[in-house]
């Protein structure tokens, strides 16, 4: 594991570059033409036989080397591309490759066609290594999650919270102590060398780390993304032919830095030999440009629209909807978001849906496949059921700090139901919004009170403090049956004070740095850092809108650091006008206290509730409401 440390310090810098080197190889005779492509040099044989344009990608190429008894195409993928698409969409290909249309003039690049498929090849890897880099470096000026976490010895969530996120599921045993080969940094030779960390702390996708030799001396520590192409586990170096080579400033404290570290590493932890690909697998999505879905029309949240996939990052979609002529009316969520479905959803289950003025399909834009969305929990209909006008408690869309009073307005197929909020819905119902049934976002009556949340009253009801018992009977209503609400709690790990991304719903474009202020159960408060409490969010434990700190970094999303004072005073974007404008219509109620169950209530209703915990982890199955069967 150590064999290639040995020659590795910077008073012996040419034996271990020579050991960086790679074979050399025989120079290419003098007499072969050079071409130039990109910028990139290639020299390749001169071919003696005739030449054969590809019809599909437009690349020339010596005729024997081609595909077919015709030598039409280059390729097999070539010939197929060719029998599914139409001769214009082959024009159009070539376009896109030489940047003008092909001509029998034009100039032929003689070449083998394999060589030249490997050399594009080749300059196609190092374009995706370079975009790489750059979102590896997109960062927000002046924000640091590292500082941000020292300075005020914050906690993240980890990664295992997050089971959408990339390694949620496969984090395994990474925690403090864990060693790793990292560059050295603290060095002053001309080529990239590496040594050996330890994990100090962790906070989410990112790492402390600290070289080894450095003991309890926290000089030269540094954060780094775990998941990040340069971390590779102990022996990766050895396995490479990489240098190892000791800190310029500790050089100095051993004369055997190879005894040191068998000492030193002996029964430590490491990454898995599969790490960097695990990290690789878990960001390949299903979800790819111009797939079509049915999404919630952000305008009239009652109906759904067709969008296409415009881009994925990091498993979030940026959808444009149809109509949409200059591709500016778009809608950002995650691939697993309850809020996309397959082309044709809408009309299975009964929800209302925009017919688009687009009559044909887009060239190139095809459907998403059903079994790429997530799966919803199948539910019984044919017993007991909710039905329309019971009352229930939901969490607002328009206003995600508050759970308010609602109905359920239509009951639609496979356990979807439309819930409307009392006192604030629109005259034709267009703010109605869809839930599940197993939703955790839906409540049944009393959940608010027995879990001390404060819960909004119908806009305009005056009977304050609010009473169930008293609104359903002048309402003439009743509660929907407690027993047909999801209770299942997972052991999601979650702590008051926790550090994570969240996106902003009410700009679901927006991904801002947040804590964890309440749970309950498996409900959470989101707080933005920065900003007022009332743009808080309730949002389910296993949303796919939450994400480990370094998410952004990782997938390069762009992240919206914590509001100072002052850009707080001068926002203006319109995400917080509309979350301000829509919390006004609440101002008008007074400040509810936490209430407490009456003796009329529990007299006139055959529902009973065991108080639940609030602000603490919910490891079991749910008792925070039962009904009890008369």
């Amino acid at each position: 594991m150590f064999d290639g440390y040995d020659s590795c310090s910077e008073d012996t810098s040419s034996s271990s570059s020579s050991e960086e080197s790679e074979e050399e190889v025989a120079p290419l005779p003098s007499n072969l033409p050079i071409i130039k492509n990109n910028g990139q040099v290639y020299t390749y044989p001169d071919g003696k036989s005739g030449m054969a344009t590809c019809e599909m990608c437009g690349m020339v190429g010596v005729r024997d080397a081609f595909y077919s008894k015709t030598k039409r195409f280059c390729s097999v993928s070539c010939s197929r591309s060719y029998s599914s698409n139409s001769k214009k969409a082959s024009i159009l290909a070539r376009l896109q490759v030489t940047g003008k249309p092909p001509t029998k003039k034009a100039k032929v690049l003689q070449k083998q066609p394999l060589v030249a498929k490997l050399a594009a090849y080749a300059q196609y890897q190092a374009t995706l290594q370079n975009q790489a880099k750059t979102k590896a470096a997109v960062s927000v000026e002046g924000f640091s999650w590292g500082n941000y976490i020292n300075s005020n010895s914050f906690i993240a969530a980890p990664v295992t919270c997050f089971k959408h996120a990339p390694m949620g599921t496969c984090w395994g045993d990474i925690s403090e102590n864990v060693r790793v080969e990292v560059p050295n940094t603290d060095c002053s030779l001309p080529t990239k060398v590496f040594w050996i960390a330890g994990i100090i702390k962790l906070a989410g996708y990112n790492a402390l780390l600290r070289y080894e030799g450095f003991e309890n001396d926290s000089g030269l520590d540094f954060w780094c993304n775990i998941c990040g192409s340069d971390i590779h586990p102990v022996g990766w170096c050895a396995a490479s032919g990489k240098p190892l080579v000791p800190p310029r400033t500790i050089q100095h404290k051993y004369t055997n830095w190879k005894a040191f570290l068998v000492k030193r590493l002996t029964g430590a932890k490491t990454l898995p030999p599969d790490f960097s690909q695990k990290v690789s697998e878990s960001m390949q999505y299903p979800f790819k440009p111009c797939m079509r879905v049915e999404v919630v029309d952000k305008r009239h949240l009652c109906r759904t629209r067709v969008a296409v996939v415009e881009s994925v990052i990091g498993g979030r979609l940026r959808l444009v909807y149809e109509e949409s002529e200059d591709r500016t009316d778009d809608f950002w969520c995650h691939m697993h978001s309850p809020l996309i479905h397959h082309i044709g959803w809408s009309r299975s289950i009964g929800h209302r849906f925009k017919r688009s003025d687009i009559t044909k399909k887009q060239d190139g834009h095809f459907d998403t496949p059903p079994h790429l969305f997530a799966k919803v929990k199948e539910v019984d209909q044919s017993g007991e059921w909710f039905k329309e006008g019971m009352k229930l408690e939901a969490i607002d869309p328009l206003n995600l700090s508050t759970i308010c009073v609602a109905t359920i307005r239509k009951v639609l197929a496979d356990g979807f139901l439309m819930i409307g909020i009392d006192g604030s819905e629109a005259a034709d119902g267009s703010d109605w919004f869809c839930y599940h049934a197993t939703s955790p976002s839906i409540f049944p009556v009393g959940f608010c009170e027995i879990n001390m949340i404060e819960l909004t009253p119908p806009r305009g009801y005056t009977k304050l403090p609010f009473k169930w018992f008293d609104y359903l009977r002048e309402t003439g209503s009743i509660a929907a049956p407690v027993k047909l609400f999801n209770k299942d709690v997972p052991n999601h790990g979650f702590r008051v004070g926790m550090k994570l991304e969240a996106v902003d719903l009410m700009e679901p474009r927006l991904i801002c740095v947040a804590t964890v202020t309440r749970i309950i159960h498996r409900l959470l408060r989101i707080h933005f850092d920065g900003w007022e409490e009332e743009y808080d969010q309730w949002v389910d434990c296993e949303s796919p809108d939450l994400y480990p700190v370094g998410w952004c970094q990782l997938t390069g999303y762009q992240l919206q650091p914590p509001a100072s004072q002052s850009s707080r005073e001068s926002q203006s974007s319109s995400s917080k006008q509309k979350k301000k404008a829509k919390s006004q219509q609440y101002k008008g109620h007074k400040k509810m206290t936490t209430l407490q169950l009456k003796e009329e209530l529990l007299d006139g209703d055959d529902y009973n509730f065991l108080q639940g915990a609030s602000d603490q982890e919910s490891n079991g199955s749910a008792n925070f409401y039962i009904k009890q069967e008369p």
